[in-house]
């Protein structure tokens, strides 16, 4: 039975087959679904049926909720929301289960419907399937990203292709970088990947602990090695057998367990305290520091024989401030994790708080990116993140530095064309030189892409 809302006068659907409306809704793409004051679907279209799983018949007379279920509807509806505001919504971005309850990604644009008088009778939803785009994503996501570390830039691409013949073989990895680059990350790739994968990955931090408990730590001690030592306790080598060790900042590591450590490392052995028997392991050490080490060899804060003995491979993270065409995909991907853990919406960054992003130096790095997008998250109540959603102390940062300013706006100019250089290179690729494919995947008209082509020399 087919319906064609709001034809009369009277605003009564009628059954007397398919009205020209409903032959236009019929022939697009889109899905379209209409309801009534109540909320009763009036109309539903042929992409509706085939998006949804659910056919006209079934749908309409039904309350929207029942049909379109999606993550919004008993918390923020989108169609509730513009029938009682009148104020549209345009390429919402949710979740709906289908007639199967399988998870469909669409984007939703609402709209009132209005009579010949002008009288809100209704309203309006458009939505479109958003499977293939998601994929897509997830694959142009997927090749920039190793096991869990994300980047663009080509340090971090150089990287990626080293680590797996890095991780396959036993040598030890010195990762220098400064706090907040994503050492441990690493790290954890480097054994994830290695042939040491299903045995222990201990990680110590070296700065936290005084020498006298840094020791133990590592080494583990004996029933009666000092006063509170009322049972053997095994050290974290004797844990880590057969599998890896990461010493986070081993630059903080005191000489007197630098010499012990040098032993596990030359001879794969080592005494507990308050013991005399020697025990053998089988450890990969991996290193990290945010300290020059070298520099520290120099004024002998360092070992010499212990910094040629660990710096085998050498991996340098570069800081965040030195790869900024890595931000966008690092911004992307803390919202879609804060969008899961706060139960959010937000879709993106507005361009002049990616613009106030890019001019920040980030002295925390990636770590204290992620912080402002967290802290800006729990700020921001529409599906967008501005400026006045940031930390306040970015503002202030732009501000104080206002000589810098126009060299800072055309380096971030630079990297957005760099990475809007890539995207559209690769959905070309993708879709074999079709403008009208790419276009569609990129979420732009094809005019504009035809002219981003010439811009680009593509």
């Amino acid at each position: 039975m087919a319906y064609d809302n709001y034809n009369n006068k009277n605003n009564i659907p009628t059954q007397d087959g398919p009205s020209w409306t409903q032959l236009i809704l019929d022939s697009i793409a889109d899905g379209v679904f209409t309801v009534d004051h109540e909320g009763r679907i009036t109309s539903f279209n042929n992409a509706a049926e085939r998006i949804t799983g659910f056919s006209r018949e079934e749908a309409v007379g039904q309350y929207c909720h029942e049909i379109f279920r999606s993550n919004l509807c008993f918390e923020a509806c989108a169609l509730k929301h513009t029938a009682e505001t009148t104020e549209t919504i345009v390429n919402l971005e949710v979740n709906i289960l289908n007639r199967d309850n399988r998870e469909i990604p669409i984007s939703i644009s609402t709209a009132v419907v209005r009579d010949e008088t002008g009288n809100v009778v209704g309203a309006v939803e458009t939505f479109r399937d958003l499977s293939l785009i998601k994929e897509l994503r997830k694959e142009i996501s997927s090749s920039y990203s190793f096991q869990d570390i994300l980047g663009r830039s080509k340090s971090m691409l150089d990287l990626f292709q080293i680590l797996p013949d890095i991780a396959q073989s036993d040598a030890t990895v010195l990762i220098e970088g400064e706090s907040g680059t994503g050492k441990e990350l690493f790290a954890t790739a480097i054994h994830n990947l290695s042939t040491r994968k299903d045995r222990p990955l201990i990680k110590v931090n070296c700065a936290a602990l005084p020498e006298t408990l840094l020791e133990s730590e590592l080494f583990g001690y004996k029933k009666g090695a000092f006063t509170d030592a009322g049972r053997d306790k095994p050290g974290r080598f004797r844990q880590a057998h057969g599998g890896t060790m990461l010493l986070d900042e081993i630059g903080d590591m005191s000489k007197g367990t630098q010499v012990k450590l040098l032993r596990v490392l030359e001879q794969k052995e080592f005494e507990p305290l308050g013991s005399t028997k020697t025990e053998r392991v089988d450890v990969r050490i991996i290193a990290s520091t945010n300290r020059d080490l070298m520099e520290m060899m120099h004024r002998r804060e360092f070992r010499e024989d212990l910094f040629f003995r660990i710096n085998v491979i050498r991996l340098s993270i570069t800081p965040l401030r030195e790869r900024r065409e890595d931000i966008p995909l690092l911004i992307g991907h803390f919202i879609e994790r804060i969008n899961l853990k706060q139960s959010k919406q937000i879709k993106k960054v507005s361009p002049s708080a990616l613009r106030t992003l890019l001019n920040y130096d980030f002295p925390g790095n990636v770590r204290e990116l992620e912080n402002i997008i967290e802290h800006a998250m729990i700020l921001t109540k529409g599906i967008e993140i501005q400026p006045r959603n940031l930390p306040a102390y970015l503002g202030r940062d732009k501000a104080e530095h206002l000589p810098q300013a126009s060299v800072a706006e055309e380096r971030n100019l630079a990297v957005l064309e760099a990475v809007e250089r890539d995207l559209i290179a690769r959905a070309l690729e993708r879709h074999g030189g079709r403008t009208a494919a790419a276009a569609e995947e990129l979420g732009i008209h094809r005019s504009t892409l035809w002219r981003k082509i010439k811009r680009y020399g593509l």
